[in-house]
């Protein structure tokens, strides 16, 4: 019985790993992204880049967060007031900005989706703040 449960356990876990797998993502190019900025579309840039790269180079208006890699509970809780900015505001969008658009991108993706921000209204932005051409939007020394 014990080993039967043990084994049912198993297939659950590797089951709702598969699942993470599959998560899809939306994405926002830059050129899209640059035609919301111009447009004042209501929106949240999270920026998750390290303290260091954030104070080099953002794109204007991003909400300050930290929280790469977005690996710890620590990081993860750097996100929440992205969350409650989200709860008392009415955006349209939240794109996430990390480095490079990847890994800690989709971790705070996921975290944002588990606090209750729609799907449709979640992005990465493709490429992180790497791929980001528009200087004209950039703040930083």
């Amino acid at each position: 019985m014990k080993k039967l449960l043990f084994l049912c356990c198993a297939a659950l876990l590797g089951l709702a790993s598969m699942a993470h797998a599959w998560t899809s993502y939306n994405y926002v190019a830059a050129d899209e992204l640059k035609g919301w900025l111009e447009n004042a579309k209501p929106m949240l840039i999270v920026d998750i880049q390290e303290k260091k790269d954030f104070a080099v180079h953002h794109i204007k208006g991003s909400l300050e967060t930290n929280a790469y890699p977005v690996k710890s509970d620590h990081d993860r809780q750097t996100i929440d007031p992205a969350v409650k900015l989200c709860g008392a505001n009415h955006y349209e969008a939240v794109v996430v900005v990390c480095p490079r658009g990847k890994g800690g991108a989709k971790r705070a993706y996921e975290y944002l989706a588990e606090k209750g921000i729609a799907a449709d209204k979640l992005f990465i932005l493709t490429g992180g703040m790497g791929g980001w051409p528009f200087q004209d939007w950039v703040v930083g020394k």
